[in-house]
């Protein structure tokens, strides 16, 4: 399994350094040339590699890190989508439910990502925690997983536990899923918990 993260901010960095401290290798990549972000890459870790979005879009599964608005151009670097898995990990504070369709914000990015299988998951800790090392005294700290395709939360799920989190499932993106979402603008009740599992 192969593994990109598209956007390479505070989120998209947190998460590099989650996949470096457990020596997985992963590509990074952003709307700036991968020059500019290998030193920057270089210095999380050797296993952290700075690609084109071109060469990143190679990857099984890609982690959009993106700020929201973002991610349509994301989607047209690719025709079809399938056989990806796209991680949600975005937030869309303060967009109005309209301009989602009445749809969570993570079944609306579903819609620009033909053929792909979506996970919402990473989202809901700031990059400062995320960041960190997620065992904490002899507990792991949780990240939630919610996807209208069942069998592809299993993947997602197992690479959290790779990365030294405990996946909690909330189920369907307009269900448990809801938990974790921001809505115009509230957040849901699950953003920004900090919380830990005694086992993964």
């Amino acid at each position: 399994m192969s593994y990109a993260i598209i956007g390479f901010g505070k989120i998209g960095q947190a998460l590099a350094h989650a996949f470096a401290r457990r020596n997985i290798h992963v590509t990074v990549a952003s709307r700036r040339l991968p020059e500019a972000l290998a030193q920057q890459a270089r210095a999380i870790g050797p296993t952290v590699v700075a690609k084109s979005l071109h060469d990143a879009l190679e990857a099984d599964t890609i982690i959009l890190a993106v700020p929201f608005g973002e991610h349509r151009e994301v989607a047209k670097a690719l025709p079809n989508w399938k056989g990806k898995t796209i991680i949600d990990a975005m937030n869309t504070f303060g967009v109005p439910p309209e301009e989602l369709d009445g749809l969570p914000s993570s079944a609306f990015v579903a819609k620009a990502f033909t053929g792909a299988r979506l996970v919402k998951a990473f989202n809901h800790l700031v990059a400062a925690i995320l960041a960190t090392d997620p065992i904490v005294e002899g507990g792991y700290r949780v990240v939630f997983l919610s996807s209208d395709d069942e069998d592809a939360t299993a993947p997602v799920a197992a690479l959290a536990r790779q990365l030294g989190f405990a996946p909690v499932k909330l189920g369907k993106l307009n269900e448990g899923g809801a938990l974790v979402h921001a809505r115009d603008r509230i957040w849901g009740p699950l953003i920004f918990q900090d919380l830990l599992k005694k086992e993964q």
